[in-house]
């Protein structure tokens, strides 16, 4: 059973689960494949007949939702495909995933263009910057077409014109993630890595978390490290920057990438055992290998799934409503994964956390 803190809680034969995408060398090759495969297995998934939806839904177009992302073949965003197709399988939509592999924005911006241009019946996007989204989203609104942000809302609610957001109170998330810090470390050097700084779905957690760390009033040293957005970079920039501080007290990450990093190199040199405390977020299967043999201390878990299975269904709602109803801000949670907690996330592979791509119903773990 997990801590808590805030907030909520057979598409074919080419799937490849967080695992299996994970493996080898070649991550973006297979990421791209993983779209299109994902893609074609949706589809196929949907036909019945030109649209159509569930439930007492009356038959509807097949409207196409365009799901822009920041970094396309990240690991962190299978659970968030998944969440995609099994609510396009629900209601007969379609979709594509587009963007940006390595969080250029001006890439992300003409996929939002491409979007407009191609009529998209709604758009999904991370506003990972402050500013360069807001006109390709009022375009978009402009011409009829509704847009949510999901997993990153620039400086917050009302900073950009879309509709609604879905993802995690990120500088909030921070702030805990502070709290917790102060609560295993005393005193001395704490490293807090990024991959990219700056970019508003990562750094208001990094911000919350030295606010929380400062107020504490502890001894605390902060050094901001940047790791960068590729998953390998990340890993090696962690442990040069350790092995130039032998030092620290503490080691945390604000994405998935560098707390798989962070993880690995706890590992490789037995920190944890020396006293080192590490931690930070996502719930890729390195990260949570790591936690189950004690190397980290927690991660926090935002529900990916969630962010991709939520704007689908907004979205619909918006066209099928005539624009009545659909969009609702909504903060997909701050989930705690401890030592204590991890046993759950390692026995049982599912679709939610991206490490499955069967189809199944799960038991929950007794509250009592």
């Amino acid at each position: 059973m997990s801590e808590r803190e805030s907030g909520a809680r057979g598409l074919g034969d080419y799937r490849l689960g967080r695992r299996q995408f994970l493996a080898g060398s070649a991550l973006a090759s297979a990421g791209l494949l993983l779209a299109g495969c994902r893609r074609e297995a949706a589809q196929q998934a949907s036909q019945g007949g030109g649209g159509g939806s569930g439930g007492n839904f009356p038959d509807t177009p097949e409207w196409n939702f365009v799901f822009v992302n920041h970094v396309t073949t990240n690991p962190f965003f299978v659970p968030t495909q998944y969440g995609i197709e099994d609510a396009q399988a629900l209601l007969g939509t379609t979709s594509q995933w587009t963007g940006s592999e390595e969080s250029v924005v001006s890439e992300m911006v003409d996929a939002m263009n491409t979007a407009i241009s191609g009529n998209a019946n709604g758009i999904a996007v991370c506003v990972v910057d402050p500013v360069a989204f807001n006109k390709p989203i009022q375009k978009a609104l402009d011409n009829g077409i509704p847009v949510i942000a999901y997993n990153a809302n620039g400086k917050g609610p009302g900073t950009n014109p879309a509709l609604a957001y879905v993802g995690q109170d990120l500088f909030l998330s921070g702030v805990e993630m502070g709290k917790r810090i102060v609560s295993l470390v005393d005193e001395g050097l704490v490293a807090l890595f990024i991959a990219t700084p700056g970019q508003l779905n990562i750094q208001p957690r990094i911000d919350g978390a030295r606010q929380a760390i400062e107020d504490s009033g502890k001894n605390i040293e902060i050094q901001q490290v940047t790791t960068g957005a590729e998953v390998t970079e990340e890993r090696s920039r962690i442990e040069a920057w350790y092995n130039g501080h032998k030092d620290v007290a503490g080691m945390f990450a604000v994405d998935a990438g560098s707390t798989q990093g962070v993880a690995q190199t706890m590992e490789q040199f037995g920190l944890h055992d020396r006293g080192v405390k590490a931690g930070g977020y996502d719930l890729t299967p390195q990260i949570l290998d790591n936690m189950g043999k004690g190397h980290i201390d927690f991660t926090i878990d935002q529900q990916p799934y969630l962010q991709g299975f939520l704007p689908v269904i907004q979205l619909y709602l918006y066209n099928i409503s005539g624009g009545v109803t659909g969009p609702a801000e909504t903060n997909t949670g701050l989930v705690f994964i401890t030592p204590d907690t991890v046993d759950r996330y390692l026995e049982t592979s599912s679709r939610f956390e991206g490490d499955s791509e069967t189809q199944k119903i799960l038991k929950a773990p007794s509250q009592a």
